[in-house]
């Protein structure tokens, strides 16, 4: 055992990183000890820590923040995603044990405890940010009872790959249709298709007036459109999309029959039913920072996003637009089928964390099927 580094945190244990390809890094827990694996990647966003962290499409991966001061704000109520914390483990650089917010009522070491969930810090987060970003995301093993290198490189090889992993499928906590009411007067009722949501999106949406009617991402068509909603909302979630082939099936039968509109893994999903291909990329977008155009007005917009996996462009079949791109490398980042009333973007326009430049998709997703139900 030895002494962590931050003043005010008892005897912590040594823990070793050690990735697929046997690079290693080391530090010392500040919550939880054992022995965890998962994919390991990295998110820039300077905040949000606890929404990072309880984002239902962080399932099963390591987070690595690069940003170096984690934890000195708390853990806010209100502000999860989710009712618990989804990553497997957080790495960090120095970890805040005296957190200083008027609105928090916990530590994140004490969050993670309550969830079982390793942290990490001591990490040099610069050379392992910079390791996965030249070599590419990787499996990796967090562990405070095994340190040689070799035998943890065998344990990370041996943890599955996201690729062809299906994660959405068991995540959520829903076993039958769940009504949220609109805040205030309703102007619509929307079906989510929910695959693993953030919670701050159901927020957004009923914040503008639409009754959401969630229900599990592998509910059948007609079990949807029995409902007679005004839309379908396709949520985020983990885990690569390709391997969702059901939910893929059952989202070919709404199409043409309501408006679509899908975020993150809901956008991969909608590509996929609309004949595009989806990819594993190398190291994914996690962050708040990225540049995106909208290409049908010209407008820049900086945003949240969190995505392994993401929709091919040269697979974009005839009457499929492009909508958006990610001006760091060009991904596709929003899509729309005039012909069946669908269209989805990859990032996360509710922000949280992240900016706010995005919030006008819910303002024109809300106020268009409002508009169609009060022609109808």
């Amino acid at each position: 055992m030895e002494q962590g580094r931050n003043l005010g945190l008892a005897a912590r244990s040594r823990a070793l990183v050690v990735l697929e390809d046997g690079a290693s890094f080391s530090g010392w827990t500040f919550a939880g000890e054992g022995e965890v694996s998962g994919e390991v990647v990295f998110t820039t966003s300077m905040v949000g820590y606890q929404e990072t962290l309880t984002d239902p499409s962080y399932r099963g991966q390591i987070v690595l923040f690069t940003y170096p001061l984690i934890g000195n704000y708390g853990v806010i109520p209100g502000d999860e995603e989710s009712p618990k914390v989804q990553a497997a483990a957080v790495l960090v650089r120095e970890y805040t044990p005296h957190h200083s917010n008027w609105a928090s009522e916990l530590s994140l070491a004490t969050l993670l405890e309550e969830n079982g969930t390793l942290g990490v810090e001591g990490i040099d987060t610069r050379a392992l940010t910079r390791h996965l970003r030249n070599k590419g995301a990787m499996r990796g093993v967090i562990s405070t009872v095994e340190h040689n290198v070799n035998v943890l490189r065998e344990k990370a090889n041996a943890h599955p790959t996201m690729v062809g992993l299906d994660l959405a499928s068991s995540i959520t906590e829903l076993s039958e249709p769940v009504l949220l009411p609109a805040f205030g007067e309703e102007r619509s009722c929307v079906v989510a298709l929910d695959y693993g949501v953030k919670g701050s999106i159901y927020k957004e949406l009923r914040s503008r007036g639409a009754s959401v009617l969630a229900m599990p991402g592998s509910t059948p068509a007609s079990e949807v459109l029995a409902q007679e909603p005004d839309a379908v909302f396709l949520s985020n979630g983990p885990g690569d999309p390709a391997a969702l082939s059901e939910a893929v099936a059952n989202l070919r039968g709404v199409l043409g029959e309501r408006p679509v509109f899908g975020i993150c893994l809901g956008h991969q999903l909608l590509g996929l039913a609309l004949g595009c291909e989806t990819y594993k990329m190398p190291f994914g977008h996690h962050g708040a920072n990225h540049p995106v155009r909208n290409l049908r007005t010209g407008k820049i917009e900086i945003t949240s996003q969190n995505h392994g996996f993401a929709v091919g462009e040269e697979t974009l079949p005839e009457g499929v637009e492009m909508t958006h791109r990610n001006l760091y490398d060009g991904t596709v980042e929003g899509l729309a089928s005039t012909s069946l009333n669908a269209w989805s973007v990859q990032y996360h326009p509710e922000s949280s964390p992240g900016p706010r430049d995005s919030g006008y998709l819910f303002d024109e997703f809300v106020e268009e099927i409002s508009d169609e139900k009060a022609r109808a």
